[in-house]
């Protein structure tokens, strides 16, 4: 044999055993890890998905809604920023249907991106220091302010049903139930979105505001989820030309938000909406 014969033979030899290690590494078992992923990529593909767009109503009371929940009169509304600006603390605004303000609860969070109205009080999702949830009484007092479990870190958003309070924990990176009496963790439904936003519970199901990413290009959307099982049953985005959604709540089926007019990325007021409380209308 040659050298060029050997070498030949070398290579083949080579590329031969190359095969066989292939052949045996697919024929491995998948890991947990991989069977989980594989699961919810071929869900995803499964997922329905439907276009939206804002039908603007009126505006809020201070011009910077981030937060919003349905009550008997209208909507809770809370405001991201206030008259005195950055890094101060938050009100939430009564609004009846029309806009109209009926009452002012002062709280103390601060750059709020998130709320919920339940069980007599206002959760609110603080996103500067200190984060966390401030749970307000309607007369403006302070009952608790926590961290978020687990981790702690800042809040996109919050919903309450039957004394669990469904919150947006960036941290997390997911939507995290927590008892609202004890704190403790329940569970985690994990999202995979860029940027998430505010909760709204219909029915059984999870609402969440979603974002494809940051700078000009992004695409609003929303996602659907089983409240029990964590399942996505279908997301939607916001066609061109629709308010900036921060916001979510639910009344009689109907999906309501608010556009901050505060953007990462993005000037203040950028939005064709900035500053409205508007309806989501499917398309």
């Amino acid at each position: 044999m040659n050298k060029r014969e050997f070498l030949s033979a070398g290579m083949g030899v080579g590329v031969g055993l190359g095969l066989a290690a292939a052949r045996a590494a697919s024929a491995q078992p998948l890991t947990a890890d991989q069977l989980r992923i594989q699961r919810e990529t071929r869900r995803a593909a499964e997922v329905p998905h439907r276009k939206v767009k804002s039908t603007l109503m009126f505006k809020s009371p201070e011009g910077y809604p981030n937060g919003m929940d349905v009550a008997p009169e209208g909507f809770w509304v809370a405001e991201q920023l206030t008259v005195e600006g950055i890094g101060s603390s938050s009100n939430v605004n009564l609004l009846d249907m029309n806009g109209k303000l009926l009452k002012t609860v002062r709280t103390e969070s601060k750059n709020t991106s998130g709320l919920a109205y339940g069980g007599g009080y206002l959760w609110v999702g603080g996103n500067a220091e200190p984060n966390g949830i401030y749970q307000t009484d309607l007369n403006s007092r302070l009952v608790a302010r926590r961290d978020i479990p687990l981790g702690g870190g800042g809040d996109h958003g919050a919903a309450y049903h039957a004394g669990k309070l469904y919150l947006t924990a960036n941290r997390l990176r997911g939507i995290l139930r927590v008892d609202a009496k004890t704190w403790a963790p329940e569970y985690l439904i994990p999202w995979t979105f860029p940027r998430t936003h505010d909760l709204a519970y219909d029915n059984g199901a999870l609402w969440i505001v979603t974002g494809t990413g940051v700078g000009a290009g992004e695409i609003a959307g929303l996602a659907k989820y089983d409240a029990a099982t964590g399942v996505l049953l279908e997301t939607a985005e916001f066609v061109p030309g629709s308010a900036d959604p921060h916001g979510l709540a639910c009344r009689d089926g109907v999906l309501y938000s608010c556009d901050a007019g505060v953007h990462p990325g993005w000037e203040l007021h950028r939005s064709p909406g900035s500053g409205y409380i508007f309806r989501i209308d499917f398309v």
